[in-house]
């Protein structure tokens, strides 16, 4: 521990206040929000929301009390999913300003004080130990052996050291060692020391990321603009064709009221009110299915959006590995051993011994927590564990000598064993090392280094009796060999990767850690290793333009801070790439919030992260990332083919509402048939077609292209074609009806009977754009059969109940006549069916 000695005053109290109230609290400054009725008021200006109440009021002008409050239910829960939105960024600031506001041991007027973090102040004198987080930006004024795990804004896991600097750097950035700058947020893991608070709140490192997260705003994704842009020109097409047609049928027939009917059923049959609600439901139940591979959903347009990610940027630490030290290699006197589950030879036990007894008994530092780890496992019951020795005296790192001992006792022993580790250069030495014998060394290091380790050299020496040396370089050390530390790769990110690279996504490795660590995880978990690897120092050299015709060549970029990553990110969303980044630290939240899918580790992500997330992975295994993408691909799928659906239907229904009227026949359908076919269509949408089983071949394509719509000219041929098939089989079987009866009610019965059982046909044949009918049948989906029985059983209640039978306006019907008119409906839609058979490539595309 630093002796604080008696002339550190620090600040007065006056003092304290004075300042206290001139900079404000040490904490993020809260953000104003808008309040919930202005909030509300900016939501109801969508058009999309617009569309919904202009449906729920005509549906409440038809009486249809029911069907208005669904669509009116269905705003409530689109004005509920904005709210939350509104507070996310307030919640992920909370959450940052929590961290960064811990209880701090401060000097003031020369009396050592434990005070809220939130009352530090610019010139206080923090005090600080292992196990302390830093409450604020501060220079070190003195330290002993202090080293830091900056991994929350650095990225990098391995603790750095820190130093007093005769002249302060002007830049105070975290990363690197023996730099003289402590930061808001990290976590003291070993030493101890004094330092000058420099930034308090919003001006600290911590607080310029909390400020550039508030900062960004998240847009809408391509599909949500998309369908936003298709509901409004159909909508105002189909408005003016609804005017159009009142005026019609009043000039033509005189009868203004029931041209306004006419009107008010090819408004209920044209406005596309199912587009939103189909979105928002597949959504939700998108959500839903992706929960159960342990990925939680914050953001629902994200769950569209993952399967079409043509770029996943994962950083390093905590994301491809586990983010815990272990020890992977040992070396000892020419025999190299790769640590696994296999026993240690008694080669290297040794050098794990003496790596033990260089540490802390109880440790903080993540290098010697690996050393225990092992030790406890591979020399249990072995002479190489000693808990009865007692520490005598520790020589601590110091900048001029990077290796720290530590002397023991035996209970029986006359000599002192001493026990030291260190950078391979300086227990090279301290060892006095020849030169063969030191090149040696440092050919090993070389090496480990080369495959991302961190190389510790372990070394012994004995002492007799009498006082102990001033320094290490007094004892009479001899080298035992070598250590190689790694943050290891998770199990399974390898073959996720692969799976990744099938799927067309490209995997883009951000981290803080050095090029070599870089390189030798991009090595293990299957990057390509062509690609080019970049510094942070490299990138903040490169211009925009420059960036961005680097990054199809470049796979890993090291060394990166915050703002390189949020960098990144934005060039690879203006590059037209699809940008999914994975994090789990507060220097990951800027760049989650700005990629179309942040994606946090949920078990050991901070709250910050999962704040500024759409998705979080509840397990932190970075394979649940590829089962989402094959769920979120599932659901574009599915989602295209419901739209297809919706549309096709569609073409019949207003075809019904207007042709009539243009070639001067009785209406054939009136609000309460539309109202029935929606009571269909939303069902179909939400359960048949989303339930839909996915196609095997989905993680074997590229995801689909930049900026592909989803309602394509193939989508809507298909689509169009479909319900042009039904209307012409609609109409032949209304006009046979009214001519063979002579009563427009017969006739209206057919063609309804038509009208459904195409209705029915087309979400059997739509399950499915590259397997038949019989196919899909054969694949269990329960959704679509209970759409198909409930379709069934309301039409035959139609026929049967006298006041639905009269509430439809239907005729009499021969069971021949009504067989002949549902047969026309379904084989209205064969050629579909044919179209497969053939095996036409233009159809699988869809």
């Amino acid at each position: 521990m630093v002796d604080l000695g008696s002339a550190v005053q620090g600040l007065s109290e006056p003092e304290s206040a004075a300042r206290l109230a001139t900079d404000g609290p040490n904490e993020l400054a809260r953000a104003s929000s808008r309040g919930l009725l202005a909030t509300v008021a900016a939501v109801l200006k969508e058009p999309m929301l617009l569309l919904l109440l202009g449906a729920g009021a005509v549906y409440l002008l038809l009486g249809s009390l029911e069907e208005a409050l669904a669509l009116l239910f269905s705003v409530l829960v689109v004005i509920a999913i904005t709210l939350i939105q509104e507070r996310k960024t307030e919640r992920a600031v909370a959450a940052l300003r929590d961290l960064s506001s811990p209880r701090a041991l401060v000097i003031r007027e020369g009396v050592r004080r434990r005070i809220a973090g939130r009352e530090v102040v610019r010139g206080d004198v923090l005090v600080l130990a292992e196990g302390d987080r830093i409450p604020a930006d501060a220079a070190i004024l003195a330290s002993s052996t202090l080293e830091i795990d900056e991994s929350l804004l650095t990225g990098e896991s391995v603790p750095v050291r820190k130093r007093v600097a005769a002249e302060r750097p002007a830049d105070a950035r975290p990363g690197g060692d023996d730099q003289p700058f402590v930061f808001a947020g990290t976590l003291v893991v070993r030493g101890s020391g004094l330092a000058e608070v420099l930034a308090t709140g919003p001006r600290s490192e911590m607080g310029r990321i909390g400020t550039s997260l508030g900062a960004l705003e998240i847009g809408n994704t391509p599909l949500q603009d998309e369908t936003s842009r298709i509901v409004k020109i159909v909508a105002s097409a189909g408005l003016m064709l609804c005017a159009a047609l009142v005026v019609l049928y009043g000039l033509t027939r005189g009868n203004w009221l029931q041209g306004l009917l006419a009107g008010i059923a090819l408004a209920m049959a044209v406005l596309p009110e199912e587009f939103p609600v189909v979105l928002t439901i597949f959504m939700a139940l998108g959500a839903w299915r992706i929960s159960k591979s342990r990925v939680l959903t914050r953001r629902l347009p994200a769950v569209e959006a993952l399967g079409s990610a043509t770029v996943l940027c994962t950083d390093k630490t905590g994301t491809l590995t586990e983010n815990r030290m272990t020890v992977a290699r040992l070396w000892a006197r020419g025999t190299l051993h790769v640590v696994n589950e296999e026993p240690l030879p008694e080669a290297v036990h040794e050098v794990l011994e003496i790596g033990i007894l260089a540490s802390q008994r109880d440790p903080f530092d993540p290098m010697e927590k690996a050393f225990q780890r092992l030790g406890k496992v591979a020399l249990a019951g072995t002479e190489h564990l000693h808990p009865s020795w007692q520490l005598v005296r520790e020589y601590p790192l110091s900048p001029e000598l990077l290796a720290v001992s530590q002397v023991w006792r035996s209970p029986d022993g006359e000599r002192l064993v001493v026990a030291a580790k260190g950078a391979p250069e300086a227990i090279a030495d301290v060892c006095h090392l020849e030169r063969a014998p030191a090149a040696e060394v440092l050919e090993r290091v070389a090496e480990m280094g080369a495959d991302g380790l961190r190389v510790l050299a372990v070394a012994r020496a004995w002492f007799g009796r009498g006082e102990l040396p001033p320094g290490q370089h007094d004892f009479d050390f001899e080298l035992v060999g070598l250590v190689g530390l790694e943050d290891p790769v998770r199990a399974g990110v390898r073959e996720a990767v692969a799976e990744c690279a099938g799927a067309g996504v490209r995997v883009v490795m951000i981290t803080g850690d050095s090029p070599d660590t870089a390189r030798a995880i991009a090595r293990q978990v299957g990057l390509p290793e062509d690609e080019v690897v970049i510094t942070g120092k490299a990138l903040d050299a490169l211009s925009d333009e420059e960036l961005r015709r680097s990054l199809p060549r470049t796979g890993v970029f090291a060394r990166a801070v915050p703002e390189q990553k949020l960098r990144l990110v934005q060039a690879l969303r203006a590059e037209g790439e699809v940008v999914a980044m994975t994090g789990d630290g507060v220097n990951d939240a800027p760049a989650l919030k700005a990629a179309h899918i942040g994606i946090a580790m949920g078990a050991r992500g901070t709250d910050v992260a999962r704040e500024a997330a759409a998705l979080v992975l509840t397990d932190d295994d970075f394979t649940s990332i590829v089962a989402a993408v094959r769920l979120g691909r599932r659901i574009f799928d599915n989602l295209r083919r419901a739209m297809a659906y919706v549309l096709a239907v569609h073409v019949p229904t207003a075809g019904l509402a207007l042709l009539p009227v243009l070639l001067g026949w009785p209406l054939v359908l009136f609000p309460v048939h539309i109202v029935f076919l929606e009571l269909i269509i939303d069902p179909a949408c939400s359960m048949a077609f989303e339930a839909a089983p996915g196609d095997p071949r989905l993680m074997q394509r590229p995801p689909r292209k930049t900026g592909a719509s989803l309602f394509d000219r193939r989508l809507l041929t298909v689509a169009i074609l479909q319900g042009a098939s039904l209307l012409a089989a609609t109409m032949v079987c209304f006009r046979l009806g009214l001519d063979h009866t002579g009563s427009e009610d017969s006739g209206r019965t057919l063609a309804f009977t038509t009208l459904i059982a195409g209705n029915v046909s087309l979400i059997l044949v739509n399950r499915s754009w590259g397997r038949s009918v019989l196919a899909t049948m054969a694949r269990r989906n329960v959704a679509s059969w209970a759409v198909v029985a409930g379709a069934t059983l309301a039409l035959l209640l139609a026929f049967w109940v006298p006041f639905l039978h009269q509430l439809f306006r239907f005729g009499p019907a021969s069971a021949d006549d009504l067989a002949v008119a549902a047969a026309a409906g379904v084989l209205s839609l064969a050629w579909f069916e044919v179209l497969k058979l053939f095996k036409t490539s233009w159809l699988q595309a869809t």
